[in-house]
């Protein structure tokens, strides 16, 4: 039975759509994943491995980034490199995102999936509120610093893990530090991902004809280690009432395989998925003139705003 649902609960409809599956090889690939310790990132890296991708990771942890290493060199037979970097510090992003570029002469396939989730509002060393820097400035200065490389590369793609808690929203370009409001952690959330989201719309049109592509897409409500950066107190709340109504994050690293490896998607770009499926995503973020400032507002925070990045 068809649902007419509203657009706003677009969501409900694309959740319940079967996923769709590939099994296209990434031999000779090579592919970046952000925050592949754990959770989803730690699946998709594992789901490309397998595909023959050679993947290249951005983490805060050296020994866990190790460990991945190891295991997937043992599951692949290609051996990861890693680069070290604390997604709260632009600089260490910057510095790693660099040494990717001396790496890699080529970039197939760039997948930002690193996040955080505060219940309280924390500042960075640079001013920026942690779930802002984290979820969308770190991953958008490491889109930007790439843009060129992944032309070069072109056909490419990038995969934005996005959020359905983009519909919570939370964006105010005058008070991105939430330095007016009292801070809640599903809004500053929302912001993040609200941003995010806008400027994959800013950056499909600045890539048309260049041969990449971008998405986002929202990884569906499986189980990951974000959010255990809140204490005690929500890691329990975590742990008894909300993961065990999660589904298993491998259904994550299938989907972004897909969307990374599938022949059908060659050539789509500035959509959002759920999981596999198209979806509407919330109003707010789809308003192009508000996206196009934060797009700005965006560069200037990461020092992008005076460099050459986006002449591609």
């Amino acid at each position: 039975m068809k649902l007419n649902l509203p657009e706003e609960l677009d969501f409900i409809r694309a959740g319940r759509l079967p996923q769709k599956t590939t099994n296209e090889r990434l031999d000779g690939k090579v592919c970046i994943i952000t925050g592949a310790t754990s959770g989803v990132g730690y699946e998709a890296a594992k789901e490309l491995a397998l595909a023959g991708a050679s993947i290249v990771t951005i983490n805060r942890n050296k020994e866990k980034s190790e460990r991945l290493s190891i295991e997937i060199e043992k599951i692949s037979g290609l051996k990861p490199k890693y680069f070290i970097a604390d997604f709260s510090d632009l600089i260490q992003v910057r510095i790693a995102t660099e040494e990717i570029l001396h790496d890699y002469q080529k970039i197939d396939v760039l997948i930002n999936n690193a996040g955080v989730h505060m219940t309280t509002r924390q500042l960075t060393k640079e001013g920026h509120e942690m779930a802002f820097c984290v979820n969308h400035l770190a991953p958008f200065l490491i889109t930007s610093m790439l843009l060129k490389r992944m032309v070069e590369s072109a056909p490419s793609r990038i995969i934005q893990i996005n959020s359905e808690g983009h519909r919570f929203n939370g964006l105010d370009i005058n008070d991105l530090i939430w330095e007016n409001r009292r801070y809640k952690g599903i809004k500053g959330y929302g912001a993040s991902k609200t941003a995010q989201l806008m400027t994959v719309w800013e950056l499909h049109e600045l890539l048309q004809n260049k041969g990449v592509s971008i998405i986002a897409m929202h990884p569906g409500a499986v189980k990951s280690n974000i959010g255990t950066n809140n204490g005690k107190l929500y890691n329990l709340y975590s742990k008894y009432l909300i993961q065990p109504l999660l589904k298993e994050a491998k259904i994550s690293g299938e989907a972004i395989y897909y969307l990374a490896a599938s022949k059908e998607m060659e050539g789509i770009s500035g959509k959002f998925y759920n999981l596999t499926n198209e979806e509407i995503p919330a109003k707010h973020a789809r308003d192009r003139e508000l996206g196009k400032k934060i797009f700005q507002i965006s560069k200037k925070l990461t020092n992008l705003d005076k460099e050459d990045v986006y002449e591609v």
